[in-house]
């Protein structure tokens, strides 16, 4: 197989990975195993022509991603915000669960080898930032291969005057598919990676909005000017977390996580593919095959909840696994009753006040 690709985030103490592909597929983002070094989201100044090949370098790209990220200067600096972005989002969506989308090494290296849930959200998650990262640096004019986004075809264009500058998502798609290879014809899990990674793809497309201007005598709006933007990165992350919550369970091995064994199945109330030899859903749902384990104790794929600040009314139960919780009283000093003053300056109190944090027992 092919070497996988890499991710970082130097911004937020995050390292860079690498690992080894199943036929015919290559992946990018938080799929990695092995550290690799890190690369400054502000590249450093040398010689127009050589920073950027040096900058792919330093991502220590597969060779096909790393010619695609040579051919563009703005591609290896959207490459980094792309990653920044997923990872943030992933460490937000789950940050009142067992799983909180530990980053570290070791734990994502055993969970990546599995095809977990939270497996699957990793590289619908990616796939999403990577998608949404180029078509925000295209409308911007970051990137040298692409601009605005062109005028869609939409129904009444004669009413329409284009405008503005919409996010290049056509572009953007068509970079990440070839980015990430092909689907396998043969490997299970390589299959089920690349549908997830499309699955990331398809929620970016359908958050698509078209945003107008009127232009005219008193707003009379004669003339509008429109253009498509993709929704917020943080409606992405939601949707896809949801995705996660009803991913479908498509066919497994021996479950070391659980200690059960399976068989490869279609997804529960999913017709299977054409004469059902293809256990994968041709709607936009994320899938695994592997049960998650519980992430209770520290293990192979998660450090467990010891430890784990939780919320006593919202989720301390749950996160806990049931050992119960510490509870600590603390004095606090934050700033409150601010108000603006004349001209520039927004004056506060510092208000004092007790309050109690919770840990999960060990």
């Amino acid at each position: 197989g092919s070497p996988l690709a890499r991710w970082l985030a130097a911004a937020f103490g995050l390292t860079l990975l690498s690992r080894r592909a199943a036929p015919f597929a290559a992946y990018f983002g938080l799929t990695g195993s092995e550290p690799l070094t890190i690369l400054p989201l502000t590249l450093e100044p040398e010689a127009a022509a050589q920073a950027h090949y040096k900058a792919c370098d330093r991502l220590k790209l597969e060779r096909k991603q790393r010619r695609m990220c040579r051919r563009d200067p703005g591609v290896a600096e959207t490459l980094v915000e792309a990653v920044s972005m997923s990872a943030l989002e992933c460490q937000f969506q789950f940050r009142f669960e067992r799983w909180n989308c530990t980053l570290e090494g070791r734990y994502r290296a055993s969970l990546l080898k599995r095809g977990f849930k939270e497996t699957a959200f990793l590289y619908a998650i990616s796939s999403a930032g990577l998608t949404h990262a180029l078509a925000k640096a295209c409308s911007a004019g970051r990137m040298e291969r692409c601009t605005c986004d062109e005028a869609p075809d939409l129904e009444n264009r004669e009413a329409w005057q284009w405008g503005g500058c919409g996010d290049n998502l056509k572009y953007s798609s068509k970079f990440v598919k070839e980015f990430l290879g092909r689907r396998s014809s043969k490997d299970l899990r390589a299959r089920v990676d690349f549908h997830n990674n499309l699955v990331g793809v398809k929620v970016i497309k359908a958050g698509v909005e078209t945003t107008c201007k009127c232009h005219g005598v008193s707003g009379s709006c004669t003339v509008r000017t429109c253009w498509r933007q993709l929704a917020p990165f943080h409606e992405v992350g939601k949707h896809l977390k949801h995705k996660y919550e009803t991913a479908l369970k498509v066919g497994s091995t021996t479950n070391e996580a659980a200690g059960e064994a399976g068989a490869i199945s279609p997804p529960r109330g999913r017709a299977s593919g054409a004469g059902g030899s293809d256990p994968l859903p041709r709607t936009p749902e994320l899938v695994h095959l592997d049960d998650s384990p519980s992430f209770c104790l520290a293990g192979r794929f998660s450090p467990g909840t010891a430890g784990r600040r939780c919320h006593r009314e919202k989720n301390c139960e749950s996160i806990c696994c049931g050992r119960g919780h510490n509870t600590q009283s603390r004095v606090v000093t934050r700033p409150c009753q601010c108000q603006v003053r004349w001209c520039c300056y927004v004056e506060c109190r510092q208000c004092t006040q007790r309050e109690e944090v919770y840990t999960c027992k060990g």
